[in-house]
């Protein structure tokens, strides 16, 4: 009983403590100057819209990347990959494991395959990838999915 005492107590005292500050309003925005100029367009919102609007990639984009892969191709390891900026366009993987732009090809566990640019991240070993929204989309795979990539260099 004490100990519930000693709670209530410690408990009361801090909510008198407590100070709650009412937010103000903000002070209105003053009009923005006469100009001629027209205005800058600005990039879509991530939240709205869908995979098929961000994805900007043509038709013979996306034929090249799922042709049948080249032979002599080099594997280069696993990685994990995160979805990466939706609104760079391209179908790339940024990875650790090159040092510089290279055409590649990375296959999902399934056996899918896309052919694309390998992109440096900069990143540590084992440090993960990021892929291109049209790439994930190729390989058929969930936008919110972390798959583990085999990645092959051409």
């Amino acid at each position: 009983m004490k100990h519930i005492a000693s709670a209530l107590a410690v408990t009361l005292a801090l909510g008198a403590c407590a100070q709650v500050e009412q937010a103000s309003a903000p002070a209105p925005a003053a009009p923005a100057p006469a100009s001629d100029a027209a205005p800058a367009a600005s990039a879509p919102a991530i939240t709205a819209g869908t995979a098929e609007q961000f994805d900007t990639t043509s038709a013979e984009d996306r034929a090249a990347a799922t042709q049948a892969p080249a032979e002599g191709a080099q594997r280069l390891g696993t990685t994990v990959a995160s979805l990466g900026a939706p609104t760079e366009p391209g179908i790339w993987l940024e990875t650790p494991l090159v040092s510089a732009v290279t055409p590649g090809r990375v296959e999902a566990a399934g056996g899918a395959s896309v052919n694309l640019e390998l992109r440096p991240s900069g990143g540590s070993a084992g440090s993960g990838s990021q892929i291109s929204l049209a790439a994930l989309r190729l390989l058929e795979l969930p936008l919110t999915s972390l798959p583990e990539l085999t990645v092959f260099s051409r």
